[in-house]
Formats: C-alpha cells, sequence, structure tokens
C-alpha cells in the first residue's frame, strides 16, 4: 500500500478507528509528522488533539538509525543492539534529545499542561516506523499514566515492529506492515517533512475551533 500523503493515511486510519467515535478519545501524534494524521483523526472521531512528545536516539555516525528513544519524562527505551554504543555517548545523546523535547513542550503548549490520559480511550498515532522504538517509548509513556484503554495508530511499519507495537497496546491498526521495508518514505508519494510552525499552527487551530464549537 503506497499513501498520497499523511492526510490520506490520517483519513484511512480513521476509517479503521470510527469505533471509537463518539467515545471522546484522546488523540496523541508523535511530532511532527504524526501531528497531521493526528489531527484528521481527532476531527473524525469527535476526539480531543495534543501531542506525546519522545526522541529517537540515534546511532554515532547514523542518527537516522534509531537504536533507541527517550521520553518527557527521561524514560529510555533501547533496543538489543544499544549494548555495542559506549554509555557516555548514549547519555549525550539523551540528554541533547531532551533538551530538543523541553522547547517543543514550551513551543508547542505554551500555555498549557499536556492533556491528562488517565481513564481515558488514548491513540497514539504515527506516521510510520522502522524500529519502533520511538512508538514503544509514547505507548510506555502514555500507559504510565494509566489509560483505560491504550490504542497504537500508524501508517505503515516494519513486520518486526508491528509485532513489537502489538505487545505495547491494547489494540494496534497499522495499515501496512510489508515484508520489504527500507524506509518510511518509500510509502509515502508526498513525504515533505512537517516542521514546528506546522504542529503550533494545527494545534492552535483546533484549540480555537474547540472554543468556537
Amino acid at each position: 500500500m503506497i499513501f498520497n500523503n499523511r492526510e490520506h493515511a490520517g483519513e484511512l486510519l480513521a476509517r479503521r478507528l470510527i469505533r471509537y467515535k463518539g467515545k471522546n478519545p484522546l488523540v496523541l501524534g508523535i511530532p511532527r509528522g504524526a501531528v497531521p494524521m493526528a489531527r484528521i483523526i481527532a476531527d473524525a472521531l469527535g476526539g480531543d488533539l495534543d501531542v506525546v512528545l519522545v526522541r529517537k536516539l540515534g546511532y554515532p555516525g547514523q542518527p537516522e538509525l534509531a537504536i533507541g528513544a527517550v521520553d518527557e519524562s527521561g524514560a529510555t527505551f533501547l533496543a538489543d543492539y544499544a549494548a555495542e554504543v559506549d554509555a557516555p555517548y548514549l547519555e549525550a545523546e539523551k540528554n541533547r534529545q531532551l533538551e530538543l523535547i523541553r522547547r517543543r513542550r514550551a513551543l508547542y503548549t505554551p500555555a498549557r499542561p499536556p492533556v491528562d490520559p488517565h481513564d481515558r480511550i488514548v491513540i497514539v498515532v504515527d506516521d510510520g516506523t522502522a524500529t519502533g522504538a520511538t512508538m514503544i517509548t509514547a505507548l510506555r509513556a502514555v500507559r504510565a499514566k494509566k489509560p483505560k484503554e491504550l490504542v497504537g495508530a500508524v501508517g505503515v511499519a516494519s513486520p518486526h515492529a508491528a509485532r513489537a507495537l502489538a505487545r505495547e497496546c491494547d489494540t494496534l491498526v497499522c495499515l501496512n506492515a510489508p515484508a520489504e521495508f527500507y524506509a518510511v518514505g518509500q510509502f509515502f508519494r508526498d513525504f515533505h517533512p512537517v516542521s514546528d510552525e506546522d504542529v503550533v499552527a494545527i494545534l492552535r487551530q483546533r484549540r480555537e475551533e474547540m472554543v468556537v464549537g
């Protein structure tokens, strides 16, 4: 399955998640790429929209290869092969990503705390994942806050990542888990970067619409 763009993937996920319509789900997008998708899903289901802040920990010299991820609290998930990476590098990389998380929180939701997932149906959204590290970390961060039901929603995942994600949530909706997986972008005709400004605009517009509504 090839998606036209993230919006297309978001619309398809919303259809698969339609059973949550009218149940006031909390839809959390992983910045930056998944936030436009989360907006579409939240609109379709009549839910709340927010972000869950996690960052990939990159392999030395290959920052696009995830050796794990860290969440806003500092909790870290590490892949098995992270054992070959020395501890000082890991600590420095973790601190670097935590600083970026702090800056993004101040930018994205400067006037309010994150929406509380406690005792709610929570849908965590990502556009795609190769290793599963970032999504696993996001799901665990939300699980720690005791949601009523935890749902993972992802456009495309490697088979290994899809299996790992299914163990971390109550329900996983993955539109595509192809055997031949090289990069998330190969499954989107348009995979242009989503900027911080885009995320801020989406969150602000949604908040203003909810106030007016």
